[in-house]
This record gives C-alpha cells, structure tokens and sequence, in this order.
C-alpha cells in the first residue's frame, strides 16, 4: 500500500495542535512539503521550534481577509497546491437550543463551516492546475456529530452534518478536474478538547467527571477513545495512492459510537 506523500504540498489549517498537528507532522514525516495555519500564535512557535520544515500562518478562517492572505502565504511557500486539510473547528456551545446565544451559534458555524467554503473556494484554482491526471485531494474534518444527533451541541451538530453535505456535493463537482473530496467523522479523540466538553456536560447534568467520562465510553463498541494520529493516518491515507479511488465519502474513525449523549 503506498502512502508516500513524496513531493506533495499540502496545507493543514489549525494545525498548530491536536488533530491538526498530528495530520502535518504525518504529512511531513512521509515526504510531504506542509504549510499550517492557527489562531493560536504561541502554539505556531512552539510548532516552528519543533518542526522548521513546516511554514506557517497566523490565520482565523472564517475571516476571508485572513485567508486570502493565508493562500498568499501557500503560494509563496510552497508554489502550488496539492491537498488541502479542512481541519480547523471549534466545540461551540454546550447548551438546550434555546439557551443559546446568537453570537455563540453564528461563531461556530463561522469556524467549522464557513471557513471551509473560504479554504475551498481558494484551494480550487490551485488544485485544478494540477491537470487531471495528477489532481488533488481535500480532505474536510467532520465528526461523529455529522452522523448522529448530539443534543445540546446544536451549533457543533448542525455545522458537522454541514460538512458532509458540503463533501459530497463538491466531490461531483470536482470529480471531473481529477480532485478528490472526502471527509473523516472523528469519534471521540482523547485529549484537552474531549475533557472540556466532558466537563460541560457533567455541569450541565450535575454529575462528576469520571461519571460522565465512563458514560461517554458506554456509547463506543470498544469502549475507548481514538487518537490524534488515528484521524492523521486516515487523512494520509485518502491523500495520497492508497486512497486514488476513493471521493465523495464521510469516513467514521469512531470505534464505532453507537449514539450521543
């Protein structure tokens, strides 16, 4: 199986840390030339401490002034496009639908929506040269709320189930240019994010966190939280000719989560 990502250039937002940061360093570990952006400036340092061969941007994608000056920065940096990661995502509210604030849900479909279509819409030209035969591949980060109802997560849900359709509509779309469009519907990945939303909804339902931490695991077959690097390996593989035929597809990496609390 080849998962040589030998030559390609590709662009991670939000890949500072977490998720976004396992996929670059996977890209780059297997030959990628890889650009990152974040909004978060101090783990962009650390991240160009730790990985020079990485160039960054400092960038929030649902501004569009940002981005047009984060594609600036891929053009010079890496003088074209290959891949494109739609990583960068926010948690959103945790709250019943009508406790929520106009601010809070416009913010994260902001995030985890609309800065995708910004990416995207600037990724195009710069796949499309490629030809057809060498093409490209994007690769939109959804989740496990794109699949299955999550109550008092409406904005992150509604943004996620968003994305999938987002996926598939441009996978037609793009089909025909070589360009394959697919996403990954992560469960849930251990680390400081799934602490927060554990501590949300162990407030909100007035139980402690360990209790709502093993009630969440109760929801997985195999009873375990993925990994960072298990959605990057996934990310790899679709890139790059291990996944050549495969588009238009919403991937879980989930241990399979049979349902939402």
């Amino acid at each position: 199986m080849n998962t040589s990502a030998q030559g390609l250039r590709v662009l991670v937002t939000a890949g500072a840390a977490g998720i976004g940061r396992a996929i670059a360093r996977t890209f780059a570990v297997h030959g990628a030339r890889v650009h990152i952006c974040d909004v978060d400036q101090a783990a962009l340092e650390t991240s160009g401490l730790e990985r020079p061969d990485i160039s960054r941007s400092l960038a929030d994608v649902s501004r569009v002034d940002q981005v047009d000056q984060l594609f600036a920065d891929v053009k010079r940096e890496l003088g074209g496009l290959d891949v494109l990661i739609n990583n960068a995502g926010i948690a959103g509210p945790t709250a019943k639908v009508e406790d929520i604030q106009p601010a809070d849900w416009e913010r994260c479909i902001a995030v985890d929506l609309n800065g995708m279509f910004y990416c995207t819409r600037l990724a195009m030209p710069l796949l499309k040269a490629n030809g057809h035969e060498r093409g490209g591949s994007i690769v939109n980060l959804s989740s496990v709320a794109g699949r299955l109802g999550f109550g008092m997560r409406t904005p992150y849900a509604a943004a996620k189930w968003g994305v999938v359709g987002f996926t598939k509509s441009l996978a037609i779309e793009a089909g025909p240019d070589g360009i394959r469009v697919n996403c990954i519907q992560p469960g849930d990945v251990d680390g400081e994010r799934i602490s927060r939303v554990i501590e949300s909804k162990a407030a909100a339902f007035g139980v402690s966190f360990e209790q709502q931490k093993q009630t969440l695991l109760d929801t997985i077959s195999l009873r375990t939280f993925v990994s960072a690097q298990d959605i990057a390996n996934m990310a790899l593989f679709l890139a790059t000719d291990a996944g050549k035929h495969i588009s238009g597809q919403a991937l879980s990496v989930c241990g399979d989560k049979q349902r939402a609390i």
